[in-house]
Protein backbone atom coordinates (compact mmCIF):
# COMPACT_ATOMS: atom_id res chain seq x y z
CA UNK A 1 0.00 0.00 0.00
CA UNK A 2 1.22 3.60 -0.79
CA UNK A 3 3.20 5.63 1.63
CA UNK A 4 2.45 8.73 -0.05
CA UNK A 5 0.70 11.54 2.20
CA UNK A 6 -2.87 12.23 1.98
CA UNK A 7 -4.05 15.15 -0.14
CA UNK A 8 -5.39 17.17 2.58
CA UNK A 9 -4.63 21.15 3.38
CA UNK A 10 -1.82 22.11 5.82
CA UNK A 11 -2.52 25.19 8.07
CA UNK A 12 0.08 27.20 9.23
CA UNK A 13 0.90 28.17 13.09
CA UNK A 14 2.10 31.75 13.93
CA UNK A 15 5.47 30.52 14.35
CA UNK A 16 5.63 29.17 10.65
CA UNK A 17 5.75 26.14 11.23
CA UNK A 18 3.15 23.91 9.19
CA UNK A 19 0.04 21.29 10.32
CA UNK A 20 -1.78 18.80 8.51
CA UNK A 21 -5.16 19.87 9.15
CA UNK A 22 -6.61 16.58 10.17
CA UNK A 23 -4.83 14.18 12.68
CA UNK A 24 -5.37 11.23 14.33
CA UNK A 25 -6.40 11.23 17.85
CA UNK A 26 -4.37 8.57 20.09
CA UNK A 27 -6.96 8.44 23.34
CA UNK A 28 -8.73 4.97 23.22
CA UNK A 29 -11.18 5.54 25.87
CA UNK A 30 -9.06 4.58 28.24
CA UNK A 31 -5.28 4.51 29.37
CA UNK A 32 -3.15 2.22 27.17
CA UNK A 33 -4.25 0.63 24.67
CA UNK A 34 -1.22 -2.06 23.68
CA UNK A 35 -1.43 -3.31 20.17
CA UNK A 36 -4.27 -1.89 19.57
CA UNK A 37 -2.72 1.77 18.95
CA UNK A 38 0.37 0.43 17.37
CA UNK A 39 -1.89 -1.24 14.66
CA UNK A 40 -4.01 1.71 14.05
CA UNK A 41 -1.17 3.83 13.98
CA UNK A 42 0.70 1.74 11.21
CA UNK A 43 -2.32 2.08 9.21
CA UNK A 44 -2.92 5.35 9.25
CA UNK A 45 0.56 6.32 8.42
CA UNK A 46 0.04 4.07 5.69
CA UNK A 47 -2.68 5.20 4.47
CA UNK A 48 -1.28 8.58 4.31
CA UNK A 49 -1.76 10.51 7.58
CA UNK A 50 1.05 12.49 8.63
CA UNK A 51 0.11 14.40 11.87
CA UNK A 52 -0.64 12.14 15.29
CA UNK A 53 -2.03 12.93 18.60
CA UNK A 54 -1.47 11.21 21.95
CA UNK A 55 -0.35 12.25 25.18
CA UNK A 56 1.64 11.24 28.67
CA UNK A 57 -1.70 10.82 30.14
CA UNK A 58 -2.89 8.22 27.30
CA UNK A 59 0.20 5.29 28.23
CA UNK A 60 0.44 4.86 24.89
CA UNK A 61 3.39 6.56 23.96
CA UNK A 62 5.60 3.94 23.40
CA UNK A 63 3.25 1.95 21.12
CA UNK A 64 2.70 5.33 18.85
CA UNK A 65 6.81 6.08 19.06
CA UNK A 66 7.19 2.02 17.82
CA UNK A 67 4.61 2.26 14.55
CA UNK A 68 6.49 5.60 13.53
CA UNK A 69 10.06 3.80 13.91
CA UNK A 70 8.69 1.10 12.12
CA UNK A 71 6.80 2.78 9.17
CA UNK A 72 9.67 3.64 7.36
CA UNK A 73 8.43 7.33 6.95
CA UNK A 74 11.15 10.05 7.64
CA UNK A 75 10.54 11.40 11.17
CA UNK A 76 10.61 14.93 9.50
CA UNK A 77 7.44 14.37 7.84
CA UNK A 78 5.32 13.05 10.62
CA UNK A 79 3.60 15.78 12.68
CA UNK A 80 3.77 14.34 16.21
CA UNK A 81 1.87 16.00 19.38
CA UNK A 82 1.92 14.83 22.87
CA UNK A 83 1.08 16.36 26.04
CA UNK A 84 2.46 17.44 29.42
CA UNK A 85 0.14 15.77 32.17
CA UNK A 86 -1.28 17.44 34.87
CA UNK A 87 1.17 15.56 37.59
CA UNK A 88 4.00 17.18 36.06
CA UNK A 89 3.03 20.94 35.98
CA UNK A 90 5.84 21.27 38.68
CA UNK A 91 8.42 19.41 36.90
CA UNK A 92 8.14 20.43 32.88
CA UNK A 93 11.63 19.38 31.95
CA UNK A 94 11.60 15.86 32.95
CA UNK A 95 8.11 15.49 31.74
CA UNK A 96 9.17 16.10 28.04
CA UNK A 97 12.36 13.79 28.61
CA UNK A 98 10.07 11.11 29.68
CA UNK A 99 7.34 11.45 27.08
CA UNK A 100 10.85 11.21 24.21
CA UNK A 101 11.94 8.40 26.03
CA UNK A 102 8.34 6.69 25.30
CA UNK A 103 8.13 7.63 22.15
CA UNK A 104 11.98 6.79 20.83
CA UNK A 105 12.40 10.38 18.78
CA UNK A 106 14.27 13.24 19.66
CA UNK A 107 11.83 15.77 19.20
CA UNK A 108 7.93 16.58 19.25
CA UNK A 109 6.81 19.07 16.90
CA UNK A 110 3.93 20.13 19.47
CA UNK A 111 3.75 19.94 22.98
CA UNK A 112 0.19 21.06 24.78
CA UNK A 113 -0.60 21.35 28.61
CA UNK A 114 -3.32 18.79 28.38
CA UNK A 115 -4.71 20.71 31.16
CA UNK A 116 -4.76 24.42 33.32
CA UNK A 117 -5.25 22.31 36.58
CA UNK A 118 -2.10 21.11 38.35
CA UNK A 119 -2.13 17.96 40.29
CA UNK A 120 0.57 17.19 43.01
CA UNK A 121 -0.03 14.21 45.55
CA UNK A 122 -2.75 12.82 44.22
CA UNK A 123 -5.16 16.60 44.81
CA UNK A 124 -5.90 18.92 42.20
CA UNK A 125 -4.41 22.29 43.00
CA UNK A 126 -6.58 25.39 42.78
CA UNK A 127 -6.39 27.97 40.04
CA UNK A 128 -3.98 30.30 42.12
CA UNK A 129 -1.84 27.47 43.89
CA UNK A 130 1.29 26.65 43.00
CA UNK A 131 2.34 26.15 39.99
CA UNK A 132 -0.42 28.11 38.37
CA UNK A 133 -1.35 27.28 34.74
CA UNK A 134 0.89 30.70 34.13
CA UNK A 135 4.39 29.11 35.87
CA UNK A 136 3.93 26.11 34.41
CA UNK A 137 3.56 27.72 31.24
CA UNK A 138 6.44 29.71 31.75
CA UNK A 139 8.29 26.07 31.98
CA UNK A 140 7.12 25.15 28.76
CA UNK A 141 8.83 28.17 26.73
CA UNK A 142 11.64 27.49 28.09
CA UNK A 143 11.58 24.03 26.08
CA UNK A 144 11.97 25.72 22.87
CA UNK A 145 15.39 26.45 23.24
CA UNK A 146 16.54 23.15 23.61
CA UNK A 147 15.08 21.60 19.85
CA UNK A 148 13.34 18.96 22.06
CA UNK A 149 9.85 20.80 21.03
CA UNK A 150 8.83 22.82 17.87
CA UNK A 151 5.81 24.49 19.36
CA UNK A 152 4.14 24.63 22.25
CA UNK A 153 -0.07 24.87 22.85
CA UNK A 154 -2.58 24.78 25.57
CA UNK A 155 -5.76 22.69 25.90
CA UNK A 156 -8.90 22.81 27.54
CA UNK A 157 -8.41 26.45 27.71
CA UNK A 158 -11.51 28.81 28.00
CA UNK A 159 -11.05 32.80 27.08
CA UNK A 160 -11.31 33.52 30.72
CA UNK A 161 -7.89 31.14 31.07
CA UNK A 162 -6.61 32.20 28.16
CA UNK A 163 -6.46 35.98 28.67
CA UNK A 164 -4.68 34.99 31.88
CA UNK A 165 -2.00 33.05 30.04
CA UNK A 166 -1.52 35.91 27.54
CA UNK A 167 -1.14 38.34 30.35
CA UNK A 168 2.44 37.39 31.66
CA UNK A 169 3.21 34.57 28.23
CA UNK A 170 6.24 35.57 26.14
CA UNK A 171 5.13 33.19 23.79
CA UNK A 172 1.58 32.49 22.10
CA UNK A 173 0.68 28.99 22.21
CA UNK A 174 -0.05 27.99 18.69
CA UNK A 175 -3.45 26.41 19.27
CA UNK A 176 -5.92 25.51 22.01
CA UNK A 177 -7.39 22.14 21.88
CA UNK A 178 -11.08 21.52 23.19
CA UNK A 179 -14.00 19.57 22.36
CA UNK A 180 -15.51 20.57 19.19
CA UNK A 181 -18.33 19.13 17.08
CA UNK A 182 -21.39 20.61 15.71
CA UNK A 183 -23.40 20.56 19.01
CA UNK A 184 -20.14 22.55 20.96
CA UNK A 185 -18.74 25.04 18.18
CA UNK A 186 -17.29 27.47 20.37
CA UNK A 187 -17.78 30.32 18.20
CA UNK A 188 -16.94 32.89 20.91
CA UNK A 189 -13.46 31.05 21.79
CA UNK A 190 -12.83 30.27 17.78
CA UNK A 191 -12.51 33.95 17.31
CA UNK A 192 -10.90 35.06 20.83
CA UNK A 193 -8.31 32.48 19.89
CA UNK A 194 -8.09 34.04 15.69
CA UNK A 195 -8.14 37.20 17.08
CA UNK A 196 -4.75 36.19 18.92
CA UNK A 197 -3.21 34.08 16.00
CA UNK A 198 -3.90 30.54 17.79
CA UNK A 199 -5.76 27.57 15.77
CA UNK A 200 -8.48 25.41 17.20
CA UNK A 201 -7.45 21.75 17.77
CA UNK A 202 -10.82 19.78 17.70
CA UNK A 203 -10.34 17.04 19.84
CA UNK A 204 -13.82 14.02 19.43
CA UNK A 205 -14.73 16.31 16.37
CA UNK A 206 -17.75 13.00 16.34
CA UNK A 207 -18.10 13.17 20.17
CA UNK A 208 -16.82 9.83 20.71
CA UNK A 209 -19.68 7.75 21.77
CA UNK A 210 -22.30 10.28 21.47
CA UNK A 211 -22.66 11.11 18.26
CA UNK A 212 -26.03 13.45 18.68
CA UNK A 213 -25.21 15.48 15.47
CA UNK A 214 -25.02 12.29 12.96
CA UNK A 215 -29.13 11.67 13.31
CA UNK A 216 -29.71 15.37 12.89
CA UNK A 217 -32.16 15.53 9.91
CA UNK A 218 -30.26 18.50 8.40
CA UNK A 219 -27.24 16.97 8.36
CA UNK A 220 -27.91 13.76 7.32
CA UNK A 221 -29.45 15.23 4.45
CA UNK A 222 -25.82 16.76 3.74
CA UNK A 223 -24.01 13.59 3.96
CA UNK A 224 -26.53 11.54 1.33
CA UNK A 225 -26.24 14.97 -0.92
CA UNK A 226 -22.29 14.58 -1.08
CA UNK A 227 -22.40 10.38 -0.60
CA UNK A 228 -20.67 10.63 2.30
CA UNK A 229 -20.63 9.33 5.81
CA UNK A 230 -21.65 11.47 8.62
CA UNK A 231 -18.01 11.09 10.06
CA UNK A 232 -16.61 13.04 6.90
CA UNK A 233 -19.40 16.00 6.66
CA UNK A 234 -17.68 16.51 10.07
CA UNK A 235 -14.27 16.58 9.14
CA UNK A 236 -15.18 18.69 6.24
CA UNK A 237 -16.94 21.21 8.54
CA UNK A 238 -14.00 21.56 10.79
CA UNK A 239 -11.56 22.10 7.84
CA UNK A 240 -13.51 24.30 6.39
CA UNK A 241 -14.17 26.45 9.50
CA UNK A 242 -9.89 26.50 10.06
CA UNK A 243 -10.18 24.01 12.89
CA UNK A 244 -7.99 20.82 12.74
CA UNK A 245 -10.18 18.22 13.76
CA UNK A 246 -8.00 15.06 15.20
CA UNK A 247 -10.64 12.05 14.95
CA UNK A 248 -9.61 8.69 15.93
CA UNK A 249 -10.51 5.13 14.52
CA UNK A 250 -8.89 1.82 14.58
CA UNK A 251 -10.91 1.01 11.37
CA UNK A 252 -9.34 1.18 7.94
CA UNK A 253 -12.11 1.63 6.03
CA UNK A 254 -13.24 4.80 8.47
CA UNK A 255 -9.97 6.24 9.25
CA UNK A 256 -9.62 6.47 5.02
CA UNK A 257 -13.04 8.20 4.86
CA UNK A 258 -12.32 10.61 7.53
CA UNK A 259 -9.15 11.62 6.12
CA UNK A 260 -11.34 12.26 2.26
CA UNK A 261 -12.06 15.46 2.35
CA UNK A 262 -15.21 16.72 0.68
CA UNK A 263 -16.28 20.11 -0.29
CA UNK A 264 -19.33 21.86 1.41
CA UNK A 265 -20.85 24.68 0.20
CA UNK A 266 -21.80 27.93 2.04
CA UNK A 267 -25.19 26.77 2.28
CA UNK A 268 -24.15 23.43 4.17
CA UNK A 269 -21.68 25.27 6.46
CA UNK A 270 -24.24 27.81 7.60
CA UNK A 271 -26.87 25.06 8.18
CA UNK A 272 -24.06 22.88 10.26
CA UNK A 273 -23.18 26.15 12.14
CA UNK A 274 -26.70 26.33 13.05
CA UNK A 275 -27.29 22.98 14.74
CA UNK A 276 -26.33 23.66 17.87
CA UNK A 277 -28.78 26.57 18.26
CA UNK A 278 -31.74 23.61 17.97
CA UNK A 279 -33.20 22.74 21.23
CA UNK A 280 -31.11 20.21 23.13
CA UNK A 281 -28.49 20.57 20.65
CA UNK A 282 -26.08 22.31 22.14
CA UNK A 283 -23.76 20.60 24.76
CA UNK A 284 -20.81 18.29 25.59
CA UNK A 285 -20.72 15.27 24.37
CA UNK A 286 -17.90 13.70 26.83
CA UNK A 287 -18.54 12.17 29.89
CA UNK A 288 -16.26 13.78 32.14
CA UNK A 289 -18.65 16.24 33.39
CA UNK A 290 -19.72 15.49 37.07
CA UNK A 291 -23.05 16.13 38.83
CA UNK A 292 -22.04 18.43 41.39
CA UNK A 293 -20.53 21.22 38.25
CA UNK A 294 -16.88 19.80 37.69
CA UNK A 295 -14.41 18.97 35.20
CA UNK A 296 -11.56 17.36 35.97
CA UNK A 297 -11.47 18.64 39.06
CA UNK A 298 -12.46 21.92 38.18
CA UNK A 299 -15.55 23.80 38.60
CA UNK A 300 -16.85 25.56 35.76
CA UNK A 301 -16.22 28.41 36.87
CA UNK A 302 -12.49 28.32 37.31
CA UNK A 303 -12.00 26.63 33.74
CA UNK A 304 -13.97 29.60 32.56
CA UNK A 305 -16.46 27.56 30.58
CA UNK A 306 -20.33 28.75 30.83
CA UNK A 307 -23.28 27.66 33.13
CA UNK A 308 -24.07 24.08 33.46
CA UNK A 309 -27.38 22.50 33.77
CA UNK A 310 -26.95 18.81 34.92
CA UNK A 311 -23.20 18.68 34.29
CA UNK A 312 -23.27 19.40 31.03
CA UNK A 313 -21.87 21.94 28.97
CA UNK A 314 -24.47 24.51 28.22
CA UNK A 315 -23.55 27.84 25.92
CA UNK A 316 -25.85 30.42 24.84
CA UNK A 317 -26.27 30.28 21.45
Amino acid sequence: MSKSAAKIPYFTFNNGQKVPSIGLGCWMGQIGGGQAVEDMVRDALRNGYRHLDTAYGYGNEQEVGKAIRESGIPRDQIFLTTKLSNEYHHKVAEAIDLSLKNLGVEYVDLYLMHWPQAVMDGQTLDEDEHPTFVETWKEMEKLLGTGKVKSIGVSNFSIQNLEILLEDAKVIPVTNQVESHPCLPWEDLKKYCEDKGIILTAYSPFGRANRLFFHDKDFVEIAKKHHASPAQVAVAWAVQRGTIPIPKSTSVDRMCENINLIHLTSDEMQTINEIHMKPGMHKSLLAYHKPDGTANGWTYEQLGWPMTTGGIVVQKA
